[in-house]
């Protein structure tokens, strides 16, 4: 597949995209937080991007970064104009809730007589975040809390996080690593790349593809626009797409995959508490454990495979459909190719 590779350039597209936004600039504006002991952060602003970092080792501070979309040099003095005739922005801190909020004071006919208002930010680890913006990309790193945050126009970014984890994108593709506890990520409009999270965890894209690699828990991820690939999974994974094929690869869990666009593998090292594969339009690829007991329930066009290769199987195994036990019987396998071959294959 080349699933990967295609999630691989839209995850750097989107943290170009954030990176504009602050890197090698200057910030129009920074205030100290030192003295504030933030817990949670309040942002919304409507076109700019927002990164948020509990890293250890930075001040505790705010950072505005302003430019113009019409790809414009600004002065200082000119932003200062063009934010008093055309924006409120108030950045203040009450109760240990920092809250930096902007709004338009008039709707613009042209986005590009716009500026871009981003906001980087740096607190302690313990903080709570409720981020909005309509025109960029967000960025959330080393954080332990309830984090809740929207784009409609830019991607998703998310690195060390702890907690419930709420976010959403209609308009870019979701990088989610190291993060765990309760993970609920979805997009209208890019791909989704997760690697080396646990917990409980949803992801789901209605334009993109899937990658996940090296998940632990209980996991949803769905598709309507590309493939699913998954890499050494434990727990329960749930996953289908409408509009590609799935190739899972050293999967220790329960797992349930469904295809309705293309072929299904599935390489089990350990089936768990059930094993169901469904390919509308395809076939499936499938090698189960040598030495586990299990419960086959198989059907396609074909099965390309023969009972004599296998110790210990009982029930009864034809060109189309395969009904029995292995290794005295266990966790139900049950495999349908409605319209395709199952090559079997006991490793």
């Amino acid at each position: 597949m080349k699933t990967y590779l295609s999630l691989f350039i839209v995850a750097c597209q989107s943290v170009a995209a954030l990176a504009q936004d602050y890197d090698n600039k200057t910030p129009y504006l920074t205030k100290s937080l030192a003295n504030d002991a933030i817990s949670s952060v309040v942002v919304s602003t409507s076109a700019g991007g927002i990164a948020v970092s509990g890293q250890s080792g930075e001040t505790p501070r705010i950072e505005v970064y302003i430019r113009d979309n019409n790809n414009r040099e600004l002065s200082k003095e000119e932003i200062k104009k063009r934010l008093e005739e055309d924006y409120d922005m108030n950045i203040s801190v009450n109760g240990h809730e920092l809250s930096a909020i902007v709004k338009t004071k008039h709707n613009f006919t042209n986005w590009r007589q716009s500026m871009s208002i981003s906001f980087k930010i740096y607190v302690p680890r313990q903080v709570s975040t409720d981020l909005k913006t309509s025109g960029g990309g967000i960025h959330l790193d080393n954080l332990k809390g309830n984090e809740t945050f929207t784009t409609s126009g830019g991607g998703l970014q998310i690195d060390k996080l702890d907690g419930v984890i709420r976010g959403r994108t209609s308009g870019g593709g979701i990088d989610v690593s190291n993060s765990n506890d309760d993970i609920d990520l979805t997009t209208s409009g890019g791909g989704i790349l997760a690697k080396n999270c646990s917990g409980k965890i949803r992801l789901v894209t209605s334009g993109g593809g899937l990658v996940l690699e090296d998940l632990k828990g209980t996991i949803y991820s769905h598709t309507s626009g590309g493939g699913v690939e998954g890499n050494n999974i434990e727990g329960e994974l749930i996953t289908g797409t409408s509009g590609g094929g799935i190739e899972l690869k050293h999967m220790n869990c329960s797992l349930e995959a469904i295809t309705s666009g293309g072929n299904l593998d599935a390489q089990m090292t350990h089936v768990g508490k059930y094993l169901k594969l469904h390919a509308s339009a395809g076939n499936i690829d499938l090698v189960l454990p040598l030495k586990q007991g299990l419960y086959l329930d198989l059907s396609g066009e074909s099965i390309n495979q023969h009972p004599g290769n296998i110790s210990g199987f009982s029930g009864e195994w034809n060109k189309h459909h395969i009904n029995g036990s292995v290794n005295g019987g266990g966790a139900p396998v049950n495999a349908n190719a409605s319209s395709g071959d199952i090559n079997v294959k006991f490793n």
